[in-house]
């Protein structure tokens, strides 16, 4: 069984695909200075929640991204249920493969997807061709919650920085750090437990499909992975990023 498939089976139950909820993804969208008539690209859509919320909340148009064909099917169903496949595109492509219009949106969202362009930095420096200069990022990432983070975890999580080098990362692409909206300990819990669950369901239902010793296999290693370090260590939050011109004529650090 894929990557993808595992994906689809342990997300089947959620509609945000990340430590988050609907009141935090409408509060990024007023970071990002959504309103009526805004153009909003985000990679790595999932079932496109966000840009659900935000067509409901806003009123913006935009275009999802996503590799899975399960989430992409799930996202426009979605969007027709709710009458807003005239305001929402769901494209079902690799993020970094998707070829956009440079300078065409107000905003561009990344949310617990950066995997896609191989980190954060990679991330901001492919998604800021997306916005016009007046235009924000939003991202979805993790980040270690201390600088003593179990060695062996560490070594498994080499994508993974804490907060002060990612405002670092952001600096150096010509961006700031304009907010922060964290994830709680209950919204890990709850992504997690989802997750979970579907992995479980699944078993219940498939006890003699030749991929559940897989299934099994993942589930336990996740949870294990979360409980005996990803909680302790890890935290995720999501990122505004704001355009401003610099107005530094040296560093404040003194040598």
């Amino acid at each position: 069984m894929e990557f993808l498939e595992l994906m689809s089976i342990s997300h089947r139950y959620m509609e945000i695909l990340n430590p988050s909820t609907s009141e935090k993804i409408i509060k990024l969208g007023k970071l990002l200075k959504l309103k009526k008539g805004k153009r909003v690209i985000d990679f790595g859509c999932g079932c496109a929640e966000p840009l659900t919320l935000w067509a409901e909340e806003f009123g913006i148009t935009g275009i999802g991204i996503d590799i899975s064909g399960d989430f992409c099917d799930r996202a426009r169903k979605k969007l027709a249920a709710k009458g807003l496949s005239d305001q929402i595109e769901i494209a079902c492509s690799p993020a970094a493969d998707y070829i956009f219009e440079e300078g065409a949106f107000d905003a561009a969202t990344c949310i617990g997807a950066t995997f896609a362009f191989g980190g954060y930095q990679q991330t901001v420096r492919a998604m800021k061709r997306a916005i016009h200069q007046h235009g924000r990022l939003g991202i979805g990432e993790t980040h270690w919650l201390s600088n003593l983070v179990h060695p062996q975890y560490a070594q498994e999580q080499i994508t993974t920085h804490t907060e002060s080098e990612l405002a670092q990362f952001t600096r150096s692409e010509g961006l700031e750090l304009e907010c922060i909206i964290r994830a709680s300990n209950d919204d890990w819990d709850r992504y997690v437990s989802d997750s979970w669950q579907g992995l479980i369901r699944w078993l219940e239902e498939n006890p003699t499909h030749p991929d559940s010793e897989q299934v099994f296999k993942h589930y336990r290693r996740d949870q294990d992975d979360y409980l005996q370090f990803q909680r302790q260590y890890m935290g995720w939050a999501m990122y505004c990023l704001a355009p401003v011109e610099s107005h530094s004529t040296g560093s404040h650090l003194q040598e």
